[in-house]
């Protein structure tokens, strides 16, 4: 029995999905469990598997965005009648008619079908005369509108076009005119008040070269789905909270020596060690932990800590969830599970959610500082710089350290000044004594 293929829907949060690519045409055969198409969603791509078999009869959405659980296609027997399901789609269709065509876009529509326009063939209706006067006054006729019966053009209508034109042309001197026409410029091209001097054709044609010569292009496409995601979430979030910043250097030898300390028994990085020590000290702290729900506070007593990875579209957050109860070696591990299920786009949508802090590290390409943007719905992010060697005074000697900038991103509106400080002293104590987390 023919039936409609849905959008899926792929997690708790998913409200809609963009189809991006169909595996199948209509007319194919599919099996149960078949990927027959690609579908983003919530910055991931998943390959979306048959919920039947039999013969794609109709795709009713070859591409964009489509509500989960929406037909997007009818599967069935090749000589099934589905004039049934085809009905029930048309009438979901008409529902949302697009709306009628701007009054700005008839008018327009009318005025374009009012102008005069040349006859079948390229032929122009003007008599002998007209066309003589004007090959004299060096008129385009074939430019002139016509005021005539049916749009024939009068001997009025072009001398009165003459005239006009004569008025719109340029000032210019006599030896800019010259070299004008030497060089094969218009110079009613040239936008400039006043009068055309010399050094205004030599500079429009060197421009105009210099155009030619770069032969400059541009590229338009849409914003994938990710992209759009992204940037509704980065502008909401910026609308929605009150954002403080606060910067912070911190001396990283000791976490280096631990670090190293590591290597022999397991590959840890530094952002292993920082999502340790943050998912300790954020319980210490739990206004930097918690989320806001309209008007209500939701603190918690465990943590999940995303981790920003980029990919070559965008960016996108895995979450290690309750980080608080797990050691070093499991958050390492963990980390780089996700941090590759992202770049093979395998990723779970369960996967990307249920994070109540964030932290983003792009110290790997040389920044000293940066503003990070909180993920919402959560109250704050922790940006990551580079580490750099840097001249510190101690015991009144002068050392090298290899310091390295803390950037936290906070809510205002329930993260006081004085908290987000504390806090940010806190894991600057903790970096430079990384023993603490043993206590």
């Amino acid at each position: 029995m023919a039936k409609f293929l849905v959008m899926p829907k792929l997690g708790l949060t998913m409200t809609e999905g963009n189809i991006a690519n169909w595996r199948k045409s209509e007319g194919d055969s599919v099996e149960m469990g078949e990927i027959i198409f690609d579908v983003e969603t919530d910055k991931i791509t998943k390959e979306f598997e048959s919920t039947g078999a039999g013969v794609i009869r109709k795709i009713l959405v070859s591409e964009g965005t489509v509500e989960v659980l929406k037909p997007i296609a009818i599967i069935g027997k090749a000589d099934e009648d589905i004039s049934a399901l085809l009905a029930e789609a048309e009438k979901a269709v008409a529902s949302s008619a697009a709306p009628a065509e701007p009054a700005a876009a008839v008018a327009q529509t009318k005025a374009a079908e009012a102008s005069p326009q040349p006859a079948a063939g390229g032929r122009v209706k003007a008599s002998a005369r007209t066309k003589k006067i004007a090959a004299d006054l060096n008129v385009d006729i074939a430019l002139v509108p016509g005021t005539g019966p049916q749009g024939a053009i009068t001997e009025k209508d072009v001398t009165e076009y003459a005239e006009k034109a004569k008025v719109a042309q340029p000032k210019i001197s006599p030896t800019a005119a010259v070299i004008a026409e030497g060089l094969g410029v218009d110079p009613s091209h040239i936008q400039k008040a006043g009068r055309i001097m010399k050094d205004d054709v030599l500079r429009f044609k060197h421009d105009a070269e210099l155009h030619k010569f770069a032969d400059p292009q541009e590229f338009t496409k849409p914003m994938s789905a990710m992209r759009k995601i992204i940037a509704s979430r980065m502008s909401a979030s910026q609308e929605t909270s009150a954002t403080v910043n606060y910067n912070q250097r911190v001396d990283t030898t000791a976490m280096k020596l631990l670090r190293d300390e590591l290597k022999s028994t397991a590959k840890i990085t530094y952002t292993d060690i920082l999502v340790k020590i943050l998912a300790k000290v954020l319980l210490e702290f739990p206004l930097l932990n918690c989320s806001i729900n309209g008007t209500d506070m939701i603190t918690r007593n465990y943590v999940n800590i995303g981790v920003a990875v980029a990919l070559p579209d965008g960016l996108i957050v895995p979450v290690v969830k309750y980080a608080n109860k797990k050691n070093l070696g499991e958050i390492s591990n963990e980390i780089k599970a996700l941090a590759e299920k992202a770049r093979s786009n395998e990723l779970e949508a369960d996967e990307i959610t249920g994070g109540t802090f964030t932290l983003t590290n792009i110290g790997m390409f040389g920044m000293e500082s940066f503003t990070p943007i909180i993920n919402q719905p959560e109250v704050a992010i922790l940006g990551i710089n580079t580490i750099i060697d840097t001249p510190m005074v101690i015991d009144g000697q002068v050392v090298i350290k290899p310091m390295m900038n803390l950037s936290l991103t906070a809510d205002h509106r329930v993260v006081d000044g004085s908290v987000a400080a504390a806090f940010v002293a806190r894991l600057k104590e903790v970096i430079e004594k990384p023993g603490l987390l043993l206590l």
